[in-house]
């Protein structure tokens, strides 16, 4: 029966640590310089054998240019992979590829939703005690 919290779950939780430690304090280039400081990393699924890390980001900033991001970041991962094997205490270090996490903006549309649900046509529930 496998383990609730796992061998590459604790990895993975340690790669999202020290990532988004990595990522705020190296820059990604000129133009990217300022998203790199509003970048999140909001989780980091690590494959069974290690060998592996889909890392899942996300940005505050909302005028950047998602797919640019992406690419920077991807181009980005063999350094991160670097500056990871510096810290982390393993026999090697996994692969990373970036992707976007979209579950906040999904989050945030729902409550959007659910908000415009319980206001309706602008009446103030307040008033109808």
């Amino acid at each position: 029966m496998p383990r609730e919290y796992g061998r590459n779950k604790r990895v993975g939780d340690q790669i999202q640590r020290e990532l988004a430690q990595i990522i705020q304090h190296e820059s990604l280039g000129q133009p990217h310089e300022q998203a790199a400081r509003l970048i999140t990393v909001a989780k980091a699924d690590v494959s069974p054998d290690l060998s592996y890390a889909k890392i899942y980001i996300t940005s505050l900033d909302e005028s950047v240019d998602r797919k640019t991001l992406l690419s920077s970041l991807n181009d980005q991962a063999p350094h991160y992979r670097h500056c990871l094997a510096q810290v982390l205490t393993m026999r090697s270090v996994p692969r990373l590829k970036f992707v976007y996490d979209e579950v906040q903006e999904y989050g945030a549309r729902m409550t959007r939703l659910i908000d415009s649900l319980n206001k309706p046509g602008g009446r103030d529930d307040s008033d109808a005690s």
